[in-house]
C-alpha cells in the first residue's frame, strides 16, 4: 500500500501550475495539519492498514518544504507503526524554502528521499516560469541534502518552454548531473486551464526532435528511462507502485486515493476541509474502467501490460503494433519501447 499526503502551501504560484495551491493562507497550516491527522486516522482503518504494510510514503504539493517539521511530527508519529521498515519516504521541497534545519529536521522525523523542484538552472527561464529560487538556491539545497546524510535526491526539469535551446537544455542536463542525484524527472511545460500561461499558450513550444534528443542525452549519462518522464540510477518505487495499480490512500485537500473498485477524493478547498476533513467524495470504478487505466499505465512505463486483460479487439490490434515493434512481448506482458508514443498506442488499441 502507497500514501500520498498533499501541503497545498506555495511561497509563490508559478506560471504553469494547476494542482491545489495556495500562497495566502499561511495561517491554516497549523489546523490543516490537525485535519489530516484526523483523515489519516480514518484512512488507515477504511483500508484496514495493517503493522508493517505502508511501502512508501510522498508529500508532494503545493510546497512541504513551507511547513515547520515541528508541525509533521504528530502525523509521523501516527504513521510510524504501519511504515515498513524500508518505506521509501519522500518529500518533495522548493530549494528557497528546503533550509539547512528542515531538511535536518524531516531527516530526523524518517524522510529519506527528497525531490526537488528546479525547473531549470538558467535565471532567466526560472523567472520565466515564476519560480522562487535562483539556480545557486538550487544547488545549495541538493548540496546540503547530501551533507544532511540523504541518499536518495531526484530533481525535476521543465521542458518544451518558449526559448528552449539545445544548448540550455544541455546546460540545465550537465548542470543537474554535478549535482549529488540519483533521480531526474523532465517534464514538457502544458498549458493548463486558470492558470497565468492559460493566456500564453505560445509558451508551451513543443519540437519532438528536441524532446528525442533530450531523453536520449539523459539517458546516455546512466539515468534510465523508466517512464515518460522519469529517468534513474535509482527508480522512485512511489511512482512504480502506482503504475502496478496498487492501492493508496490520499489524504489533504486535492488528494486522491483508491482502494480497490473506488476512489475518493477529499474537499478541494482548504477551508472545507479543515472544516470536515472526512467529508470525501466517492467514484465508483468499473472492471472495464480499471482494465483501461492499467493499459494506459503500464504502456507509459516499463511495467507493461498483461496480455491476458486485452479484449478480443484490443488483441488483434495489439498484433498489428507488435508486426510494426511499436510494441514488444515478453512472458505474456507488453511492452512499449518508445513512451513518447504511449497515448497513441493506448488510444489505437481502445478504439
Amino acid at each position: 500500500m502507497l500514501l500520498y499526503i498533499h501541503i497545498p502551501f506555495c511561497d509563490s504560484k508559478c506560471s504553469y501550475c494547476a494542482f491545489n495551491s495556495y500562497v495566502d493562507k499561511f495561517e491554516l497550516k497549523e489546523s490543516y495539519m490537525q485535519a489530516l491527522y484526523t483523515q489519516l486516522e480514518h484512512e488507515l482503518k477504511r483500508f484496514n492498514a495493517q503493522k508493517k504494510s505502508i511501502e512508501t510514503l510522498f508529500i508532494g504539493g503545493g510546497t512541504p518544504s513551507t511547513v515547520s517539521p515541528d508541525l509533521y511530527k504528530a502525523i509521523f508519529q501516527l504513521l510510524l507503526p504501519y511504515l515498513d521498515d524500508n518505506a521509501e519516504i519522500t518529500s518533495e521541497a522548493n530549494p528557497n524554502s528546503a533550509t539547512y534545519a528542515w531538511l535536518s529536521g524531516m531527516k530526523e522525523l524518517g524522510v529519506n528521499r527528497i525531490s526537488f523542484g528546479v525547473q531549470s538552472f538558467n535565471e532567466h527561464k526560472l523567472k520565466l516560469l515564476n519560480r522562487a529560487h535562483t539556480p545557486q538556491m538550487a544547488k545549495d539545497a541538493l548540496i546540503n541534502a547530501h551533507k544532511i546524510g540523504y541518499k536518495n535526491l531526484s530533481l525535476d526539469l521543465i521542458y518544451a518552454t518558449a526559448g528552449d535551446t539545445k544548448e540550455l537544455l544541455q546546460n540545465d542536463i550537465q548542470t543537474a548531473l554535478t549535482l549529488p542525484i540519483n533521480h531526474l524527472s523532465a517534464y514538457a511545460l502544458t498549458i493548463e486551464e486558470n492558470t497565468p500561461f492559460a493566456k500564453k499558450p505560445q509558451m508551451a513550444q513543443e519540437q519532438l526532435e528536441l524532446t528525442e534528443w533530450l531523453f536520449s542525452t539523459i539517458g546516455a549519462k546512466g539515468f534510465k528511462q523508466y517512464e515518460i518522464s522519469n529517468f534513474g540510477l535509482y527508480n522512485s518505487q512511489h511512482n512504480l507502485g502506482y503504475w502496478k495499480y496498487k492501492e493508496y490512500i490520499g489524504a489533504g485537500a486535492g488528494a486522491v486515493g483508491k482502494l480497490k473498485n473506488k476512489r475518493y477524493y477529499p474537499q478541494n478547498i482548504i477551508e472545507e476541509y479543515i472544516d470536515n476533513p472526512l467529508n470525501i467524495d466517492v467514484e465508483e470504478l468499473s472492471f472495464d474502467d480499471m482494465r483501461l487505466e492499467k493499459i494506459l499505465l503500464g504502456l507509459r512505463c516499463v511495467v507493461g501490460v498483461e496480455y491476458s486483460i486485452l479484449n478480443s479487439q484490443e488483441k488483434k490490434r495489439a498484433s498489428i503494433l507488435l508486426d510494426e515493434g511499436k510494441l514488444l512481448l515478453k512472458r505474456e506482458k507488453l511492452y512499449n519501447p518508445n513512451y513518447l508514443l504511449s497515448d497513441e498506442i493506448a488510444l489505437f488499441l481502445s478504439s
